[in-house]
């Protein structure tokens, strides 16, 4: 649980540095799917920044996801938002409310919740099926993004937002899938290659959706993408569990933590506000 609730730290500092940053990238095409947009954001040193921070947030999301159950981990992941409000407030002398000072601390409840009622790892393999299924979804996430590309407004923000939770979602499950980390082994298992194809197309999405839409409608399909689809599977195929008796508080808990980060995925509309304020002339 420490190391989720590290790599939330990770990604939701990163997220304020990388929603900066590609609010000042020139837009490309109007496809959701754009490389040529990561390649203009790298160029920014905010968003190589944020990779950094997002790469040692994954390192510590894995070892989470080896330890505990994916529900604890994708609600912590969610509470990455809390941190995101946090540390808006502070780089971008962003004011927050009671309200929402009340949300952070709703979302801290909710994990402390599910980290008394969360069981060790489910010791589940899943059927050789789901991971066929979770490349399938990879490959299907980036479908959404050419299609959501082509969306008007608010809609395209949701379909990007969303598909981006997706592709995150893919990744927190095939960490599960991968039991060997030979190199024969990892080439011949699927889910290596809807890891890859999950999260690359995450990336691609959510650095579009920071740039071209609505950021908290963006942030909010995020949310709800990563982490109840991934739950559903962790609990019905790979064994996750809680402690006995206790999962009417692990459901409370994840639940709260959920709905705490959505009431506050409007901290990433206040990042890429900071953007026209520093780059403007």
């Amino acid at each position: 649980m420490f190391c989720a609730l590290g790599s939330a730290v990770c990604f939701g500092t990163a997220s304020v540095f990388q929603a900066v940053a590609a609010r000042a990238t020139a837009p490309g095409t109007g496809s959701g799917v754009d490389p040529a947009l990561l390649l203009r954001a790298v160029k920014q040193w905010r968003y190589i920044v944020g990779l950094g921070l997002d790469g040692l947030g994954f390192l510590l999301q894995i070892v989470a996801l080896r330890s505990i159950p994916i529900y604890a981990v994708g609600a912590a992941l969610a509470a990455s938002l809390a941190v995101t409000a946090v540390v808006a407030s502070r780089m971008l002398r962003v004011r927050l409310s009671g309200v929402e000072w009340g949300a952070v601390g709703v979302v801290c409840a909710g994990l402390a919740m599910l980290g008394l009622a969360s069981g060790d790892e489910g010791e589940g393999v899943g059927p050789t099926a789901l991971r066929y299924v979770m490349l399938g979804v990879a490959v299907g996430v980036l479908v959404l993004g050419a299609v959501a590309g082509r969306l008007p407004g608010r809609g395209r923000a949701l379909a990007l937002g969303l598909g981006a939770g997706l592709g995150f979602g893919v990744v927190e499950v095939t960490v599960r899938l991968i039991d060997s980390v030979a190199v024969g082994d990892l080439l011949r298992n699927p889910a290596t290659y809807a890891l890859l194809v999950g999260g690359g197309a995450a990336f691609l999405l959510l650095t579009s959706a920071l740039q071209r839409g609505s950021v908290t409608t963006a942030t909010a399909g995020m949310v709800i993408g990563e982490t109840i689809g991934p739950a559903v599977v962790g609990v019905v195929w790979l064994g996750d569990r809680t402690r006995g008796g206790m999962e009417w508080l692990a459901v409370l808990g994840f639940v709260v933590a959920v709905v705490g980060a959505l009431a506050l995925a409007r901290f990433g509309e206040a990042a890429a506000e900071g953007t026209a304020e520093e780059v403007a002339p």
